[in-house]
């Protein structure tokens, strides 16, 4: 909890936390953590795509990694939990594993870009290494060869992740740990609408080619859209109170943990957003930025996870997306949610319980040391 205080003040931004890809606060964050992951007896290195790792050695031939990992990266304005309790939960873990001769290198892994704040291409770290990244990412990315830090399917052997939940479910439940069953799938849209803009005094309301006015049709069509649907961000393109909107740009995400009714949902989406464009006399812009599909998490490294919470154990899907998304396409793949206090989270508010940390920190501990009894 400490080490989250501390971290916590490590930004690129005076008076608020932010962190993004490969900035110098990034850059701080990896060498403060590091420094943690030395003293805890793990040897430390940076990978291309700037992810840091520590390993506690095997001493078995051909072993392969267990990774506990999160990431260090945040979004603006951020709260100091979301991603850093996670690594730091995972050095604390590895500490506790010191002297026991694993059957396998276990891992602590701070993934260097999960949020997609700077390129608004999420999971840049965790792809980066399982070797996912497409050719338009790269183009993107202004820092070159971190296509390098790819790493073998070979070399894994399983992925846990610990994370605080990001909603209300478990404090209203009151469990201080919940097992996630699957990752629910999200698509990413940037649209516009382009009308034209006007004197707002003097062009009749019936006239107008108000391109804001079919941005509100679309943010009340996605309210209703029978999944998760959020307009994040509106932009008015020149923004005088006393002229029509002739341009409105917005964003769209859509999430489900079924992939089917997901997909339907934007398509209907589009559908409305086109309907609206030719009523309002308006032309459309639709991009998908990014696509995700739904990612189950691994059954039987899921029960390994039950076992350690023990009894009264919350199964519930994420609607947010996380890196245990990206390494399950790679290796068996399992999460653990921590309560957090009003499900507050993208927020400075974020706040966890030390007693619900130390649960966390207990139930990763235990499930190592079960791997090491199956594999050892």
């Amino acid at each position: 909890m400490r080490r989250c205080d501390e971290l916590g003040r490590v930004s690129e931004e005076e008076g608020r936390l932010t962190r993004t890809f490969a900035s110098p606060a990034m850059r701080g964050a990896n060498a403060l953590v590091g420094s943690w992951m030395r003293q805890a007896g793990l040897t430390v290195r940076e990978d291309a795509a700037f992810n840091l790792i520590g390993r506690l050695p095997s001493a078995e031939r051909g072993a392969k990694s267990v990774i506990i990992g999160s990431h260090l990266d945040t979004v603006r304005d951020a709260g100091k939990y979301d991603g850093p309790l996670g690594v730091l939960i995972g050095v604390a873990v590895a500490e506790k594993m010191r002297g026991q001769n694993l059957p396998f290198h276990l891992e602590v892994v701070g993934f260097s870009d999960e949020e997609g704040v700077k390129y608004q291409t999420t999971y840049l770290g965790s792809r980066a290494m399982c070797g996912l990244l497409a050719a338009k990412d790269l183009g993107r990315i202004r820092e070159k060869g971190i296509a390098r830090a790819k790493r073998a399917k070979r070399e894994f052997l399983a992925y846990l992740e610990a994370h605080i939940e990001q909603g209300p479910v478990l404090e209203h439940v009151r469990a201080p740990v919940g097992v996630v069953s699957d990752i629910a799938g999200q698509t990413r849209i940037r649209a516009a609408f382009i009308g034209r803009a006007a004197h707002a005094g003097t062009t009749p309301m019936n006239l107008r080619r108000d391109a804001l006015c079919g941005v509100a049709e679309v943010v009340l069509a996605a309210e209703k859209a029978g999944v998760i649907a959020t307009v994040g961000q509106c932009a008015v393109e020149g923004g005088a109170s006393n002229v029509i909107p002739g341009r409105a740009t917005f964003t769209l995400d859509v999430r489900d943990v079924k992939d089917a009714k997901r997909r339907a949902a934007c398509g209907k989406l589009r559908k409305i957003a086109a309907a609206v464009a030719r009523r309002r006399g308006l032309a459309l812009e639709w991009e998908i930025v990014q696509e995700t599909p739904t990612a189950p998490m691994d059954a039987g490294l899921t029960s390994v996870l039950r076992r350690a919470v023990g009894s009264r154990v919350r199964t519930m899907a994420s609607g947010a997306g996380h890196d245990a998304a990206v390494m399950s396409k790679v290796c068996p793949a399992a999460m653990l949610f921590v309560r957090c206090k009003g499900g507050v989270s993208h927020h400075p508010d974020e706040s966890v319980k030390e007693s619900d940390v130390a649960v966390a920190l207990d139930v990763l501990a235990r499930a190592v040391l079960e791997l090491a009894k199956r594999h050892g």
